[in-house]
């Protein structure tokens, strides 16, 4: 599974789950998988992988997408005992596999991450916008519900907050609205109805500012 559901409206919590789910998984003669494409790399400001998080440990892990910062990479982590019988008894051949020019931008995005503390300016300026957004949703209505984790973070939209129907067309207009500011953002969720913010994790307050700024002033013309 996503070790933090995006597609599905931004689900962080809670963190108990996966732990029953891989023992379920494990004594059916099952793998548990760990997609870390969008959650890994230290974007929920706690942990540097997702599945960290619900402490459990993955019998193969995928990664990629900010692996490389921008240049195509990815990879997939697998236990030794998992992958033992693939290398035994399978023929595979890649021809593309460890290239060396995305190895090295993965390398260089790897040291920035780690000698720039990116992960804790993830949970330190990521608070600054959590903070943000409730403040938002204690005075507009049309916000049913606001969550997320270091740099990731939903932000649901309802007609009201009586029936907490999905409002599509709401969540449709911010998006323009704050593309027009120079903001880009999107919308997910099973109605396309919430507000997914997943910020670059080299944002400081000035630019988190900007966001809620942008945001403040979307609110302001429903």
């Amino acid at each position: 599974p996503a070790c933090l559901f995006s597609s599905d409206g931004v689900f962080c919590d809670p963190v108990d789950v996966f732990g029953p789910i891989a023992e379920v998984v494990r004594k059916a003669g099952g793998l548990f998988i760990a997609d870390e494409v969008q959650s890994g790399f230290g974007r929920s400001g706690t942990h540097f992988w997702g599945h960290q998080r619900h402490a459990v440990e993955p019998d193969i892990s995928t990664m990629g997408k900010p692996m490389g910062n921008g240049y195509p990479v990815a990879g997939l982590m697998v236990r030794p005992e998992v992958v033992a019988s693939f290398g035994r008894d399978m023929r595979y051949f890649n021809t593309f596999g460890g290239n060396s020019v995305a190895i090295a931008a993965a390398q260089a995005t790897l040291d920035v991450i780690t000698e720039e503390q990116l992960m804790a300016n993830a949970n330190r300026v990521g608070s600054l916008i959590m903070a943000g957004l409730k403040d938002l949703a204690a005075r507009y209505e049309h916000i049913g519900d606001v969550r997320g984790t270091g740099m990731y973070f939903a932000v649901e939209l309802v007609k009201d907050r009586a029936s907490k129907t999905p409002d599509m067309q709401t969540a449709l207009r911010l998006v323009n609205h704050l593309r027009e500011k120079r903001v880009l953002i999107s919308a997910t969720g099973p109605d396309a109805s919430i507000l997914k913010i997943r910020p670059p994790l080299i944002w400081t307050a000035r630019e988190a500012g900007r966001l809620l700024d942008a945001l403040e002033s979307a609110f302001a013309e429903l």
